[in-house]
């Protein structure tokens, strides 16, 4: 709306971020209104911050009907005139909860998800500027039609993109080969990258009464994989972080193939950055051959996207067909 000030819900779930204590230990107390509060330099801007406690829980206790929930609540705060939300929330499940949320997103408003590496009782916290970037990303114009984004650092990553990759370094969030979409610079937010296409999400909001069981297995030295057919009859589909490219021991084909008979399943690779491979290896257990027994490659989705991918597509009731041709169209959004 011309002429007025943006509107920003922040949308608290937990997480280091919101965390204190007195015994050298911490927990998840601190308020929506208690992190908005401990920000310099918000009263300078010209965006209006309103608040919403959904939990106080640390992030890798985080459910997949935990984040349905949140993205009721982002629904509901666009809906009644947010320009944008900020979701606030443990570092661990980021990669994971965001890129459920972009799946689950085809409104304009921007959801962007942010939290800390360093908790409020340390030096240098970094909550703080954290959220203070990400209100000022949820609020500005260009990041309209862009799904869910990450602001950690003053950097702005893509939901899909982006990825943990230190335990505590507050610059422990990158997007790969891809890099970050833009920064937050002396208050601006200065993109590099014009939105993207989004890729295919499910038809309907997710409400499964009887919730989607998604399994991960990851191939290490030496293992023989005897146990992956008793493993698989557990879940609804499977996920496999391989080797390099999409590579497993040889032991394990057979296995996979005849889980491949009982439910979908996804090869992607345990490598941080690249694509997995459909057509170079021609070996038993390489990429071509687990292809050939009926995996479904997920190209430049590392596992643990594509779990959140999948178990969306199964809580969507997608057939076998409709989850192969989604993981295709993913890879060329």
């Amino acid at each position: 709306m011309a002429g007025t000030n943006p509107r920003v819900t922040v949308i608290t779930l937990g997480g280091t971020i919101s965390m204190s204590g007195s015994t050298g230990l911490v927990a998840p107390t601190l308020s929506a209104a208690d992190l908005v509060a401990a920000i310099p330099g918000l009263d300078g801007t010209d965006i209006d911050v309103h608040v919403r406690d959904l939990m106080r829980i640390p992030g890798g206790s985080l459910t997949f009907t935990d984040i349905l929930t949140v993205h009721d609540a982002i629904r509901e705060e666009l809906e009644q005139g947010s320009t944008g939300t900020v979701v606030v929330q443990g570092t661990d499940t980021i990669e994971e909860s965001a890129y459920l949320l972009q799946l689950l997103h085809d409104a304009a408003g921007p959801i962007v998800v942010t939290g800390a590496m360093r908790n409020p009782t340390q030096p240098s916290p970094d909550g703080p500027a954290n959220l203070l970037a990400a209100i000022r990303v949820a609020a500005d114009e260009r990041s309209r039609g862009r799904g869910c984004l990450v602001v950690l650092n003053d950097q702005v990553h893509a939901a899909r993109h982006v990825a943990k990759t230190h335990t505590i370094a507050t610059n422990a969030f990158a997007s790969g080969a891809s890099g970050p979409l833009g920064w937050v610079v002396e208050g601006e937010v200065r993109y590099g990258h014009p939105p993207v296409p989004r890729a295919t999400k499910p038809r309907r909001p997710l409400r499964p009464t009887s919730p989607a069981t998604v399994g991960m297995i990851t191939a290490t030295l030496g293992d023989d994989g005897s146990w992956i057919s008793d493993f698989a009859q557990r879940f609804d589909g499977l996920v496999v972080a391989g080797f390099g490219a999409g590579h497993v021991p040889m032991t394990w084909a057979d296995h996979l193939e005849k889980a491949c008979a009982q439910q979908p399943v996804v090869l992607a690779s345990r490598i941080t950055t690249g694509p997995s491979l459909t057509n170079t290896y021609g070996f038993t257990g390489s990429e071509s051959d687990l292809i050939s027994r009926g995996l479904i490659p997920s190209g430049d989705l590392g596992p643990y996207k594509a779990r959140v991918l999948l178990w969306a597509l199964l809580a969507d009731s997608t057939s076998p067909a409709g989850i192969r041709a989604a993981f295709t169209e993913h890879n060329h959004a």
